[in-house]
């Protein structure tokens, strides 16, 4: 049903903590396939991570949408979740998302998904996150908060685009607020 892509920068500590939050949906069958798509310098330590967690591994130096990008097409689902090394869902995200995938498979609109922003309570309080707490209200989800999409749907948008900046952005531009739904789950992303 859904293939799960996280770009990942060498470091083994963020991805397990993405990956073991998924555990459940893999278990119950939501999720079909992990991708981890390392932009490191090396690509050892992820993919030994991948390994031992069952995930696909891909290599892709370059930018982190040339790294979304390359999980997107080697993925098999008709379904997407993009999500950054080291966020981690809230436990209601299996319900939700199956709700979501179902509700919009069945209405034949195109619609995508972000989940809802949790800060790290580990974080420490600075300035800087009470701009993008603004920036958020203004301007829209951040590329931190992951993205649900159907597949015909992303390539229909043109998907994640290497050459171009800022193409997480972008593509939540695209979206727009009519096409895009904010889940109530949560996200918590790291510091």
């Amino acid at each position: 049903m859904l293939s799960v892509i996280i770009p990942t920068e060498g470091v083994e500590a963020p991805a397990v903590a993405t990956l073991a939050a998924l555990v459940p949906g893999a278990a119950s069958g939501v999720i079909r396939e992990v991708i981890l798509v390392d932009r490191g310098a090396s690509h050892a330590v992820m993919e030994r991570v991948a390994d031992v967690a069952g995930c696909h591994f891909l290599a892709a130096p370059g930018s982190r949408a040339a790294a979304l990008a390359a999980g997107a097409q080697a993925a098999r689902s008709p379904w997407l979740m993009f999500l950054h090394a080291g966020a981690v869902l809230d436990p209601g995200w299996i319900e939700e998302t199956t709700h979501f995938i179902n509700t919009v498979t069945g209405s034949g609109r195109p619609r995508a998904a972000v989940f809802r922003y949790a800060r790290s309570p580990y974080a420490e309080r600075r300035l800087i996150e009470g701009f993008k707490a603004i920036a958020r209200l203004v301007a829209g989800p951040s590329a931190e908060q992951g993205l649900l999409i159907a597949r015909d749907h992303y390539e229909t948008l043109g998907g994640y685009r290497p050459d171009a900046p800022r193409s997480e952005a972008r593509l939540l531009r695209q979206l727009g607020r009519s096409s895009r739904t904010l889940l109530r789950s949560r996200i918590v992303v790291p510091a």
